[in-house]
């Protein structure tokens, strides 16, 4: 099968990688334009970009997609079977949807409907999900409306954050897409595929929208649970600020050890675990901090963190 990949973020480049070291060809890439991303804005072209420049495979950066009619004919060129789309960035319009002949395809890293959009791994952790997964989905207009042709479920574990629930995502995300490229390309020759309609699933839909950088701020006036789905959820930007700095909260735990007296305020020092963490109230349960950064520090844990902190037991952190 010839096909034009659209992708832009390191999650992207696992199934990038495993289809251009497939039987199937790669003809063409479309991925964002090039960013500042890093100090001294200087422009920085994304992940998906770099790999398709070091393969010479053909890559297009496009400022927008509709009403692109120089793009449009460039991808008609390419005369590829399919399109397969993981985390572009950018909704894609029924004349660009069309334009393959087998059609074009989204890797999706939820069970959909649940968390159509923009943020699905994020917000399946912040909603305390207890499971999730990869859905293959014909793409159409709708946002990420289409029908399913195949999908795999898997669990989202206890301290699981985003960093490790987002590796696990786009490995499956590229098994389950070789998977479906072989499938339709068995199925070429015929009109169709066994899809399955997402609102024959009987779940619940739910949106995921963009996370704003204002969610990353912790609010230790809050359960012990909110805090840490927060922390898990937002890894590694979730923070609260510290001597008029910003202190990165890593890695925290329940500390069921201590049930909060009503008298401590919430973000009081409760006690400190030698070469563990501190200890903290919270609206709820204590919570035990195991790793932070500190605005221009390196990450610390155990006794550097408990040294870098220096509160003393019935000191606030917040």
């Amino acid at each position: 099968m010839k096909i034009v990949f659209w992708g832009t973020p390191e999650y992207s480049l696992r199934s990038l990688e495993v289809i251009n070291n497939s039987k199937h060809e790669i003809v063409g890439i479309v991925t964002q334009p090039d960013k500042k991303r890093s100090r001294g804005n200087k422009l920085i072209p994304s992940p998906v970009k770099k790999y398709a420049i070091s393969n010479n495979i053909p890559v297009f950066c496009p400022d927008k997609i509709k009403k692109n009619e120089n793009l449009l004919v460039e991808l008609k060129k390419l005369n590829s079977d399919l399109f397969i789309v993981i985390a572009y960035g950018k909704i894609l319009c029924g004349e660009t949807l069309n334009i393959p002949k087998y059609g074009s395809w989204n890797a999706h890293a939820s069970l959909l409907p649940r968390w159509r959009g923009a943020a699905p791994i994020q917000r399946a952790i912040l909603a305390g999900d207890k499971s999730t997964g990869v859905g293959i989905m014909k793409m159409e207009e709708g946002l990420d409306t289409g029908d399913i042709l195949i999908e795999e479920k898997i669990k989202i574990e206890n301290e699981e954050n985003l960093e490790t629930l987002t590796i696990k995502l786009s490995d499956l995300s590229a098994k389950l897409l070789i998977k479906a490229i072989d499938i339709l390309n068995i199925k070429k020759n015929n009109d169709e595929v066994n899809l399955q309609n997402q609102l024959t699933l009987n779940r619940e839909i739910k949106y995921a929208k963009m996370i704003n950088k204002l969610e990353y701020l912790l609010n230790l006036d809050d359960t012990a649970e909110n805090i840490i789905k927060k922390v898990n959820g937002h890894f590694p930007r979730a923070y609260i600020i510290f001597k008029n700095k910003n202190l990165k909260i890593l890695k925290v735990q329940i500390y069921s050890n201590i049930i909060n007296n009503q008298n401590n305020k919430t973000g009081e020092i409760l006690g400190v675990i030698k070469n563990k963490g501190i200890i903290i109230s919270t609206k709820t349960f204590p919570i035990l901090l195991l790793e932070v950064k500190l605005q221009g520090k390196n990450i610390v844990s155990k006794n550097n963190l408990i040294q870098q902190i220096n509160l003393n037991i019935g000191d606030r952190l917040n």
